[in-house]
């Protein structure tokens, strides 16, 4: 198997594979692939685990199907595209410490990787879309590549070395960094900050990854583009009630 990673603004990876040799990824990231691979959509990818680990993949913020690319009796490439502007950055488990990563940040990996839940907490409906905050869990042996999106900047926490950080920011992290939702400290900071009531607090040794650009805070930016029935509906029936008001205060 050989890999590269190509393009810079909106990188791909493309994976070279020996006749039956194998990556999987979450269903819907295959961006090509030559006619020598082969595709096979199911459950199981992924270490395997039976329907305990399937439980554990969906929990973790994955999704219930996985697909294997396999090269059958010839070489063949699969590639995969990040989903926003970012990086694509290769991971080793198996040889040292798992890796929690966001929950948008699998992008595939070899067979015997697992993924699995990693830390799951509430913090309210409508943060990070309702359905809290949560992180996958890269474990097994093998190597899995994950996006990250914007810039990336790499930490090295020392021992007992702390760093608070927007949850939303957080890209991936080693699991020997000690991880915990906090609350912004002081009422003013939290009610009139603007940066949000809730912050991660990050303790080494460990390597982190950060994500300049939070993919909430870029779909909240769009979002302000985007048309809005229910505002323009809203305008409409307010016109026409002026309208109406209007003429029976001329016609008096």
């Amino acid at each position: 198997m050989q890999t590269r990673i190509l393009g810079t603004t909106m990188p791909v990876l493309e994976v070279l594979l020996d006749p039956n040799e194998s990556v999987f990824s979450e269903s819907g990231e295959l961006s090509w692939m030559t006619a020598s691979i082969q595709m096979m959509t199911h459950t199981q990818a992924g270490g395997g685990g039976g329907f305990l680990g399937v439980i554990k993949r969906v929990a973790g913020g994955g999704s219930l199907f996985m697909t294997e690319y396999r090269a059958m009796q010839y070489q063949g490439t699969v590639s995969f595209a990040t989903r926003v502007p970012g990086h694509i950055v290769p991971v080793q488990v198996g040889q040292g410490p798992e890796y929690m990563v966001h929950r948008h940040g699998f992008l595939c990996a070899t067979p015997q990787v697992t993924i699995s839940v990693g830390f799951q907490q509430s913090l309210g409906a409508g943060i990070f879309g309702g359905s809290g905050f949560l992180l996958q869990k890269i474990g097994g042996v093998g190597t899995a590549w994950i996006e990250l999106s914007g810039e990336l900047i790499q930490k090295d926490l020392a021992p007992g070395e702390i760093l608070f950080v927007h949850p939303g920011h957080v890209g991936a992290f080693q699991s020997t960094v000690g991880f915990q939702i906090t609350t912004v400290p002081g009422i003013k900071n939290m009610i009139f900050g603007g940066d949000g009531i809730f912050l991660a607090r990050m303790v080494g040794p460990g390597t982190i990854w950060l994500q300049t650009l939070p993919i909430s805070r870029l779909a909240s930016q769009i979002y302000e583009y985007l048309p809005h029935p229910e505002a323009a509906q809203q305008a409409t029936g307010a016109g026409l009630l002026g309208g109406i008001v209007g003429g029976i205060i001329s016609g008096q």
